[in-house]
């Protein structure tokens, strides 16, 4: 390093030749006498070794030669003194470098030291160099320590001894040697003393090997070039790049004291793939249990393929990427690929596609399309020489050939290569797919990916997408997903935050901004709590869909705590090689929905927040508990807050049980809505049958299958007005409809009544 060049600062005094005025005879102040003053000082021009020198005949026991310019001091900076001179004539002297500390008030620091080691003239024309080394630190090496109080110095040479000696000198220089004092400064080995080469063919992992050795506690600094490393590699110490790194794809390089995104991005050159390097190492050494982004950004290039960077290794412990923005460029690597073929599907193997034509065309991970396929159903695994693809959950169409269409979507964390992946933790983070890819697909096997305080922002189809097994345990909490499609209408949107097909995940405290679905969940115990989902649109009289669709009948499932907001939750049995209900399975069933806000404004008043959409007859509801909701239509009442989309088939209301609707809250519904129901009745003229009106409040418009009680609200009387003390007996499912109640007396009454009716049978 040379200040005097980077810094724009002039060091080197002048030469003789320029004259001598810029010479003091004392310290080197203002005002200080000159030596192109002095009667015994003079220009030689000639000498043979020195060229144009000066010479001085000693007089004065010391006699004192400083540069008049102010040399400043700068923290961290070293300058290296120094002098050439030789005796002609008379007694003989030593010499050594001399400087004057000054502040900036330009009064001199006392107490420092300011002369370097005298060294003797032994002999006329014998020619000696003077040096001294000065700075503010005290370091080894450095004569004269000064601290940071002097801001500049006058530098020179003091001649000391026996007077009457005649002395040439050549010149006085002053030079920045910071450079000698980096190493012991810093504590950090350049990998080119070590071998390395830096030109991107010879390999260079030994020299590296060697310096992380040589380190010993300090640092590496790899300087300018391009590095190859043939082999894998672990560096110990701290490491620092100017220059980058190539490397084989399959080569791990792991920073031991220095993993984090932006070492890696500065070592390959290159953010994509230093992100992809900095995982394979993570996911390749044990000592590393999270990548820390260090607030960076990571604009990338193409998708992350998991399988890649691991290689079929199964991977099951705990590791975390965190703290940064991971943001899609639109490139042609986050392209949606598209194939269609014709297959064989038989319900005798739910999962299964055989007989697939162009096979070989059909990526892992495409989304399923066609007629018999439900929602969210993806190729988790492929066989070319079978010709058959495994698919992610079945098919309700039946057993039959078809033609199908694969969308196979790009991804920023794409694992679906991988044979198992578990406990990957995405921390502080934004997945900003920037409305050319999704999010993460999860890998088909795996178990407790856990997604924390994250951003998925505008991803261009799916958020979160599983293609198997690998969603076990996923944990989604306190993220906001942020859709692409927030200016369409609710009917255009397609894209989905998240979908699951195992168990017992847990979706807590998030918010979900108009997707075309939040969720579409299959598998059970599923907890999703404390979310506030919305789906709305600026249209009047707009229509509305569901936010959370759950694919199996029996989800053993708690919704508790949401804010529903224009959207509803659907219930359907889609991914079910045989939808009819056959008395085998169980139907629908276990699901709690508690203490959650449901809202709509300006949409049509059909709309409801729960609806259940059987795929084949025969199904029923055996276990459901809509307790403690409130639930709200603003800009225009709703008829009711559920109802069964027979689209397909409808539900067996003569098989009904353990439904529990109570304590819920109306606001804008026409329909009051609980089971157990209370229904009044007044028979007006006195008969031996009343009949009341269909029973409309009952969930699901359920057929009325018990009564649990019969209360008078009034006398029963007689025709004469005459008291009658007897209780009628009842009959259910009454009408064409089977949504009324007949109550028997024994004689002709009229009077008013209060009645508990149930659409379903406890038990």
């Amino acid at each position: 390093m040379n200040i005097a060049i980077t810094n724009g600062l002039q060091l080197m005094p002048p030469d003789f030749r320029a004259g001598l005025r810029v010479w003091s005879r004392t310290d080197g102040t203002s005002g200080s006498p000159r030596w192109s003053d002095a009667p015994n000082a003079g220009i030689v021009p000639g000498d043979q070794d020195f060229g144009v020198c000066m010479e001085i005949s000693k007089t004065d026991t010391i006699t004192r030669l400083r540069f008049v310019g102010e040399t400043p001091m700068i923290p961290g900076v070293y300058l290296r003194v120094s002098a050439r001179l030789k005796a002609i004539a008379g007694p003989l002297c030593s010499a050594r470098i001399a400087g004057w500390a000054g502040t900036a008030s330009r009064t001199h620091v006392g107490g420092l030291v300011e002369v370097g080691p005298a060294v003797a003239m032994r002999s006329y024309g014998d020619i000696i160099e003077v040096s001294a080394i000065v700075g503010v630190g005290a370091r080894p090496g450095v004569d004269m320590r000064w601290g940071t109080v002097p801001v500049f110095g006058h530098f020179g040479l003091d001649l000391v001894g026996a007077n009457g000696g005649s002395i040439r000198i050549e010149s006085v220089r002053i030079e920045d040697i910071t450079a000698a004092f980096v190493p012991s400064m810093i504590d950090w080995v350049d990998v080119r003393d070590y071998g390395a080469i830096g030109n991107g063919t010879t390999d260079d992992r030994a020299a590296f090997i060697a310096a992380d050795r040589a380190a010993k506690g300090g640092g590496i600094l790899v300087p300018e070039g391009r590095y190859r490393i043939g082999s894998d590699l672990s560096i110990n110490a701290p490491i620092r790049f100017k220059g980058t790194l190539t490397a084989p794809a399959a080569v791990r390089i792991a920073f031991m004291q220095s993993f984090d995104f932006p070492t890696y991005a500065d070592a390959f050159g290159n953010e994509t793939l230093g992100l992809e390097k900095a995982l394979q190492a993570m996911f390749g050494y044990v000592d590393h249990v999270e990548l820390d982004l260090r607030g960076r950004r990571v604009d990338l290039a193409r998708p992350i393929q998991i399988h890649n960077l691991v290689k079929g290794r199964s991977w099951s412990s705990r590791r975390s990427i965190a703290n940064g923005q991971i943001l899609a460029l639109n490139t042609a690597a986050f392209r949606t690929g598209t194939a269609t073929s014709t297959a064989k599907y038989d319900i005798n193997s739910p999962y299964q596609l055989t007989n697939v034509a162009n096979v070989a065309a059909i990526e892992v991970g495409s989304r399923v399309i066609g007629n018999g396929v439900g929602r969210e159903v993806y190729v988790r695994a492929r066989n070319v020489a079978a010709k058959s693809l495994t698919l992610s959950q079945p098919l309700y169409g039946g057993s039959a050939t078809r033609t199908y269409a694969f969308h196979r979507y790009r991804y920023l964390f794409d694992f679906s290569g991988c044979t198992n992946f578990d406990r990957l933790q995405f921390v502080d983070l934004e997945l900003h797919c920037n409305g050319v890819a999704s999010g993460i697909m999860l890998p088909p096997s795996g178990s407790m990916f856990s997604i924390r305080d994250c951003y998925v922002t505008r991803p261009r189809d799916r958020g979160i997408t599983s293609i198997g097994r690998g969603c076990q345990d996923l944990l989604v909490d306190r993220c906001q997903f942020i859709s692409n499609e927030s200016e369409k209408n609710a009917q255009d949107r397609t894209s989905i935050a998240i979908n699951v097909n195992a168990n017992d995940t847990k979706i807590r405290d998030n918010r979900f901004v108009r997707f075309g679905h939040f969720m579409v969940a299959n598998g059970g115990g599923h907890i999703i709590s404390g979310n506030h989902w919305f789906q709305g649109d600026g249209r009047k009289d707009g229509l509305r869909y569901a936010g959370l669709v759950l694919t199996l009948t029996n989800v053993q499932t708690t919704i508790t705590g949401n804010y529903v907001d224009n959207s509803s939750i659907e219930w359907t049995n889609e991914h079910s090689a045989r939808p009819r209900f056959t008395g085998s399975q169980y139907s629908f069933g276990g699901l709690t929905i508690t203490g959650n806000t449901f809202l709509c404004s300006n949409t049509v008043n059909w709309f409801t927040w729960l609806t259940v959409k059987p795929y084949g007859p025969g199904h029923f509801i055996h276990g459901l508990t809509v307790s403690g909701n409130v639930f709200k239509a603003l800009d225009g009442a709703v008829q009711r807050i559920e109802r069964v989309d027979t689209s397909f088939a409808d539900l067996d209301y003569n098989s009904m049980r353990n439904i529990q609707f109570d304590g819920n809250t109306f606001n804008g519904i026409e329909t009051y809505v609980a089971n157990p129901l209370l229904v009044r009745h007044q028979q007006a003229a006195a008969a031996v049958t009343w009949t009341p009106a269909v029973v409309r409040g009952l969930p699901f418009m359920g057929w009325v299958r018990s009564i649990g009680s019969v209360v008078a609200e009034t006398p029963i009387t007689n025709a004469a007005g005459a008291r009658v003390a007897e209780m009628p007996w009842t009959q259910t499912m009454i009408g064409a409809s089977h949504r009324q109640l007949r109550l028997n007396w024994k004689s002709a009454v009229k009077g008013t009544v209060a009645m508990q009716v149930r659409m379903d049978m406890p038990g």
